[in-house]
């Protein structure tokens, strides 16, 4: 299964600004009885190196003029972004924070501290609301953290991928095991909750080599872990020179030893790729998954908002340099479509087949403003092979339909 991705270089120019907010209260072809939750994501796009796996919207600082990131700039351009944004969610509550990269730890903590303080300004947020800045070990300084946390940053995504300096050297991380232990000993010194990333079947690595990593993890008590199986996407370096990666049947039986040792730690797997601890299961991935709002603002960001008639997809200009340019002359838009009609049930299963709790019919129904006709014939096909359980009006993947995740979903694309 593939799902379509525009190329970097298919993006227009100039940018666009935000349309009118009655261009997307007029009638269309959805009813939409309420409006979902809403999160934001912030995208700050620059890290220390590309690493060979990445196909996310990446760009390396040594590529920046001396003075490294433009973190001012850019700053005032994810405001001037937020601002023309403000017309689309009047009114809404903001209940998650996502900041992603890139590396958004290049950022200083008075940096953070300062975005955090716009976003209040501008935005009605939840008095709880969760704060989430992914980090990566080869930024870590010590106290880097806690400063984080006394910017406002609720919960630390740390990416790991691995505590193996065999591991890190063959994915191109600029960090080492000792480095990564450091970074995960402070997030846990100066945050109730934090994520790691741990990636497996890795170029060379054996169910031994991942023990061993899943115990250090685990050994640092994390209140969440997200595991991800190393793929290898197109344009990428890993994609020209692909590595020597264990067979498939060795990754099954290393995702079987995941569930097994974070359970016995003591973590529920509520996610395909996600594992944690009761009441610190992520609120801003649990959104996406259940097709929830997010307003993206930033270099490449997406955003999906959900209207009385109608759920929008944007896209945001991806170069960092045109994008500040443009942001700050009120045109980050790249790309702004309504979502087609027959296209949102796979939109929908996309995200909410990936919980391992499956979903309510009723939410599927409020979520797309589709009535229920629309997905039956493929839920019908899916309890037939297996792949869902019915139980009410609640729709469950089964082992094997989380074992064959995409071949469930690929059950509710539109026929062309």
């Amino acid at each position: 299964m593939s799902i379509p991705i525009h190329p970097a270089g298919s993006e227009p120019q100039v940018g666009q600004a935000p349309k009118d907010v009655q261009h997307y209260m007029r009638m269309g072809t959805l009813a939409l009885p309420a409006l979902p939750p809403l999160s934001l994501y912030i995208h700050l796009p620059w890290c220390l190196k590309k690493c060979p796996y990445c196909d996310f919207n990446s760009h390396e600082q040594r590529g920046l003029a001396e003075g490294g990131v433009p973190e001012q700039r850019y700053i005032d351009a994810l405001m001037a972004d937020l601002e023309a944004s403000l017309p689309l969610i009047w009114g809404r509550t903001v209940h998650s924070v996502f900041i992603g990269g890139g590396t958004p730890s290049l950022f200083s903590p008075e940096s953070i501290d300062q975005l955090i303080s716009g976003l209040r300004a501008r935005l009605r947020m939840e008095p709880d609301c969760e704060i989430t800045m992914e980090a990566n070990p080869g930024t870590f300084e010590k106290e880097r953290f806690k400063a984080y946390r006394h910017a406002g940053i609720t919960r630390l995504s740390i990416g790991v991928q691995s505590f193996d300096d065999r591991f890190l050297k063959a994915l191109g991380r600029v960090h080492d095991g000792a480095q990564a232990r450091a970074a995960v000993q402070e997030a846990a010194e100066s945050f109730e909750t934090f994520n790691l990333d741990i990636m497996y079947a890795l170029p060379g690595q054996t169910e031994a080599d991942l023990i061993k990593d899943l115990e250090t993890a685990l050994s640092f008590k994390p209140p969440h872990i997200s595991i991800y199986h190393l793929t290898i996407e197109p344009n990428t370096y890993f994609a020209k020179f692909p590595p020597v990666v264990p067979e498939e049947d060795t990754a099954y039986d290393m995702l079987d030893r995941i569930t097994a040792m974070t359970g016995a730690a003591g973590m529920q797997r509520y996610e395909i790729s996600a594992y944690a601890r009761d009441g610190h299961q992520c609120f801003h991935n649990t959104n996406y998954w259940q097709f929830g709002d997010y307003l993206g603002i930033g270099a490449g960001a997406h955003g999906k908002l959900s209207f009385a008639h109608r759920i929008v997809r944007q896209v945001k200009i991806r170069d960092p340099q045109r994008y500040m340019d443009a942001a700050l002359a009120g045109r980050a838009l790249a790309s702004d479509e309504d979502v087609r009609r027959k296209d949102l049930p796979f939109e929908y299963m996309l995200n909410a087949l990936r919980l391992r709790g499956g979903f309510a019919v009723q939410d599927y129904l409020d979520r797309t403003g589709l009535p229920v006709s629309t997905i039956q014939s493929a839920l019908d096909a899916a309890q037939r092979k297996g792949l869902v359980t019915l139980q009410g009006s609640h729709v469950q993947p089964t082992e094997r339909g989380f074992d064959f995740l995409s071949d469930l979903q690929e059950l509710f694309l539109a026929d062309e």
